[in-house]
């Protein structure tokens, strides 16, 4: 994919970079923003339906100290479905990880690192491991603990093959559904929608992703969701470098309890709560970028 644009501060770059997997290879989408010979780099990964637009307002505000990276996980966005549903799972993400970090970064001067949901999920496993190249780290809204019912209701949502007749129709889903966000202009919503949303072969809309990325949470037991959780754990406890720990004060995924309990084990990070947001805070708004940035560049 070449690339797009021309201006170093304001517009991104679209790239991809070359994976691989058990089943074969596949390319992964993502948008630089900021001066390309900048080697502070920021790399920002969304949640499980989301895609690396979900960025755009936090990488332009960063964009003045950061060469920002954003990619669209394997099956979402631009990048490439992967040959194995199966394989839409967090180890194969961390190691399309370390293969874009490999690409944007020359040396040993790592990246920081800031993760929504799943993405906060892929930084906890990447920071986990020795010589891991996160020199900070940001988890919107995520920690260790995972529910069996919350995982089978996310794997049922994300399966089903949602067809609209026109945008505006999946511009009401995607709000109704997004509605843990917290409150949003009429604009940001719109682009919140715009993101996730594209044209579908023949006429209506569609969401942007692979209806298969359901498949591993429709796999999941309660006993393996137990060992997940455990290993989860076990990576958290191993991070060392500095972390923030960002939940929406009325999030149903990362409990005011898991997130107390995280402030003290691990990386013992700071815990920043974000008032009337559920799951998860968005930082599309200048409040919530001005928090990533006092803790990303402090």
């Amino acid at each position: 994919m070449e690339d797009v644009g021309t201006g170093i501060m304001s517009e991104p770059r679209l790239k991809s970079v070359l994976c691989s997997s058990p089943a074969g290879l596949h390319r992964m989408a993502y948008k630089e923003w900021g001066d390309p010979a900048n080697t502070n780099v920021l790399v920002c990964v969304h949640g499980v339906t989301r895609v690396a637009d979900d960025f755009d307002a936090l990488a332009r505000a960063l964009s003045d100290r950061y060469r920002v990276v954003c990619p669209d996980v394997a099956g979402r966005g631009r990048s490439d479905r992967l040959a194995d549903p199966a394989l839409y799972v967090v180890p194969q993400y961390v190691a399309d990880m370390v293969t874009l970090v490999a690409r944007v970064t020359a040396g040993d001067e790592g990246v920081h690192w800031f993760g929504t949901s799943m993405g906060g999920l892929i930084g906890i496993a990447l920071a986990s491991l020795q010589g891991t190249p996160i020199r900070r780290l940001v988890l919107n809204d995520i920690g260790p603990v995972l529910d069996p019912a919350a995982m089978a209701r996310i794997g049922e949502y994300i399966g089903q093959d949602i067809r609209f007749g026109s945008y505006e129709e999946g511009a009401a889903y995607v709000r109704a559904v997004s509605a843990s966000f917290g409150p949003h202009s009429d604009a940001e919503w719109d682009k919140l929608a715009r993101d996730v949303l594209v044209p579908r072969p023949g006429g209506g809309w569609m969401r942007h992703y692979d209806l298969a990325l359901a498949q591993p949470f429709r796999a999941l037991t309660p006993e393996r969701v137990a060992r997940d959780e455990q290993a989860l754990w076990a990576a958290y406890d191993a991070i060392r470098c500095p972390t923030l720990l960002v939940r929406g004060e009325q999030s149903d995924l990362l409990s005011r309890a898991t997130a107390e309990e995280m402030t003290r084990r691990g990386p013992k990070p700071r815990l920043v709560e974000v008032a009337g947001v559920g799951h998860a805070p968005t930082f599309v708004q200048p409040a919530q970028i001005a928090l990533a940035r006092e803790f990303l560049t402090g």
